[in-house]
């Protein structure tokens, strides 16, 4: 006999089943040389803090998409308690990496951001791919970034980074380019001595530093440091009644 355990089209290609409606979503059974002696129903649980991660990436205006192994069925349910409006169900490996390739081709930078075995092509596929630390080594290794805590919202997080740190590049370029302008031609003519010359290039370096620090002042503050902030605060507030 044949066995077979895997997604219904492969592994029972001589079921007469009626149909998935009879079996849950039918997304994966068990076969015996074709026909199906068993069915099995999986719930997917959501990341930590996963529907406030995708809220937070809607207010930003990011186009969101969900590219899923999963029948349309389970898409529907999870994609409805996440709040994603556009998902695209029954993709093998390979088709997630043609939807992103298609999305390039549009104009899009792609962020895939995949924990699963068969995400790997698609993280690689990505313009930038993060993946979290549990997710498989292959997957990490594929990944651009990769976040430790299991809470979704480093997605945003990283978003937001990396939006201000760009912004920081282009003024110091500005910063820098408008300082030479000034400074190397008054230099060139005499004006200044050796020792303030060496002065001004150190203040200027000083300068394009001082202001690629503001990031960490401007950090976006993660949910787990207003935990920490409230848990201090009360802490603080019990000792002085006490």
């Amino acid at each position: 006999s044949t066995w077979r355990l895997g997604r219904r089209g492969w592994a029972g290609w001589k079921a007469r089943t009626g149909g998935e409606g009879n079996h849950g979503y039918g997304g994966t059974v068990l076969t015996k040389d074709g026909f199906i002696v068993a069915t099995f129903d999986f719930e997917d649980a959501l990341r930590a803090d996963a529907a406030a991660a995708i809220k937070r990436l809607n207010d930003t205006g990011v186009s969101m998409q969900m590219l899923s192994g999963d029948t349309a069925g389970a898409c529907v349910e999870v994609a409805r308690m996440l709040g994603v409006d556009d998902f695209v169900p029954c993709l093998l490996p390979s088709g997630k990496v043609e939807r992103i390739e298609t999305l390039a081709r549009d104009g899009y930078k792609v962020l895939m951001v995949g924990d699963g075995l068969n995400d790997t092509p698609a993280l690689s596929a990505a313009h930038v791919s993060i993946a979290p630390a549990t997710a498989a080594d292959i997957g990490r290794n594929a990944a651009d970034f990769v976040f430790l805590r299991e809470s979704l919202l480093a997605v945003p997080l990283a978003l937001d980074v990396s939006r201000q740190a760009g912004r920081l590049i282009r003024q110091n370029i500005v910063i820098a380019i408008v300082y030479n302008a000034v400074a190397v031609p008054i230099a060139i003519l005499g004006h200044v001595t050796p020792l303030i010359a060496a002065i001004a290039m150190s203040a200027s370096s000083l300068l394009v530093i001082g202001n690629a620090l503001r990031l960490r002042s401007s950090e976006p503050i993660s949910p787990d440091r207003n935990i920490r902030r409230e848990r201090l605060s009360n802490a603080n507030e019990l000792v002085g009644s006490s």
